[in-house]
């Protein structure tokens, strides 16, 4: 029997979406977009090229490439910069921020019910079912994403050598990122043979034909560089960025929690190359032993809730922030503290990232029939495989041997089913979420505690 899109002759063309469509699409991927970065940009994959066909493959790719040579979280800059080719500023405002939004309510609430009452079992027990939902996810990602991207020997290559550096040496992402750029960029202008990677939509394009920002289409009018609009946006980003920080000094003074709070995390949005995972250690240390916003279990705590939410990892500040608020009130209450501490800390870690994409991403669009520097963004994507690789096993490490003397079966079962599910029956990530977060609940509160009653 066959399955919608499998025909291309019944597969009928993508019409433009209207504002509302996209704003209810990236209301949708805000609630679901777990599994990290990875699992995120899997799914945005499946959503805007696959099914959807909102863009191509190679262009898809191409704004990626350029995300992932930014600071700050990689798949919530992809959503800024798709809903501005889409509906321009208005549109990256709404994909990105609709990207962050349910994750950071969500985690008030969890960092609320986690300083009020502690660990929570039922909670606790969704958490346990969906992580191996999320190793799933991301597994799926590194398959989807590399038979995409690694479309020559060279580009093996690359991918490969990055996991050994990152997975043995330890190599620090944002020198992976520097030196596969720049073998790119010399790989395409002395072997451009070597270096040339053939466009991927094409060979989608027969089963799931044209899109609607497709490959050979001219740049929309919004796209095109402006000194002026650049001028008038950084303008604009960085008064907004930096209001609330001059407001919260002159309001609480400069020694308040809030206020250092802004500030660190406003320099640590300009720094935060590499990832979550890269930027987390440096904050732990600087939030449990410079400022003492929190303690360090509690550090391992908020990681563990931000890991198992949706949106990016790097949401787990917002629980730094409210720790910070909660712990240190000075002369408003606690919980007004926290949820400001809370709020102030998203705003200055997210609010550089549309700055970014909206300077950027024109000249970035300019710079998609140039040779040399496709050849040095595809050589990025190529070792970005390798790194999600590399994440791919340590999170299944983690998730399926919590100790090093026990194996969770429950997990590795779980996450095997969701696996084949999602790769041979196209399980949606919806319903993957929903039934593994259910069997947690009843796997650990019900099963688990009726046997040791």
């Amino acid at each position: 029997m066959s399955v919608e899109g499998d025909l291309p002759a019944t597969n009928p063309e993508p019409r433009h979406p209207s504002f509302t469509e996209a704003f209810w699409f990236w209301l949708k991927l805000g609630l679901i977009s777990f599994g990290g970065p990875t699992g995120q940009i899997a799914i945005m994959h499946s959503e805007l090229v696959e099914k959807k066909r909102w863009i191509s493959e190679d262009r898809f790719l191409h704004a990626l490439n350029f995300c992932m040579l930014l600071p700050g979280p990689e798949a919530q800059q992809l959503a800024t910069y798709i809903g501005w080719l889409l509906h321009k500023t208005w549109g990256g405002v709404v994909a990105g921020g609709l990207f962050v939004l349910p994750s950071m309510l969500l985690l008030w609430a969890l960092s609320l019910v986690y300083v009020r009452f502690g660990a929570v079992p039922w909670i606790a027990a969704v958490f346990y079912g969906l992580k191996p939902a999320v190793v799933a996810i991301v597994v799926s990602a590194v398959l989807r994403i590399g038979t995409k991207a690694l479309k020559n020997r060279v580009m093996w290559l690359i991918a490969a050598a990055a996991f050994v550096a990152i997975f043995w040496f330890k190599t620090p992402f944002p020198a992976l990122v520097l030196t596969a750029a720049s073998i790119g960029f010399l790989g395409g202008r002395f072997w451009p043979a070597l270096f040339s990677v053939q466009k991927g939509h094409a060979a989608s394009g027969a089963t799931v034909g044209t899109s609607i920002l497709s490959d050979d289409a001219s740049s929309p009018e919004h796209t095109l560089p402006s000194a002026k609009r650049s001028l008038k946006m950084a303008g604009s980003c960085l008064a907004l960025w930096w209001l609330p920080v001059v407001l919260v000094g002159l309001w609480l003074g400069p020694a308040h929690a809030l206020f250092q709070e802004a500030l660190f995390f406003s320099k640590a949005a300009m720094v935060t190359f590499g990832g979550a995972y890269a930027v987390l250690p440096y904050v732990a240390q600087q939030a449990v032993e410079s400022f003492g916003w929190l303690a360090a279990p509690q550090m391992l705590d908020g990681l563990a809730l931000a890991e198992t939410t949706p949106g990016p990892l790097i949401m787990v500040l917002e629980f730094v922030g409210f720790l910070g608020g909660w712990n240190h009130p000075g002369p408003l209450s606690p919980l007004i503290s926290a949820t400001l501490g809370a709020l102030i800390t998203v705003w200055c870690t997210f609010l550089p990232c549309f700055l970014w994409i909206f300077l950027g991403a024109p000249y970035i669009e300019q710079l998609r029939g140039n040779t040399r520097i496709s050849t040095a963004l595809s050589a990025v994507t190529a070792a970005v495989v390798g790194v999600i690789l590399n994440l791919a096993l340590w999170f299944a490490a983690n998730v399926f041997f919590p100790e090093s003397t026990r194996v969770d079966v429950f997990a590795i079962v779980v996450a095997a089913v969701a696996l084949i599910g999602m790769i041979r029956w196209k399980w949606g990530t919806i319903p993957v979420v929903l039934a593994t977060g259910a069997l947690g609940i009843l796997w650990k509160v019900l099963l688990f505690n009726n046997s040791h009653a």
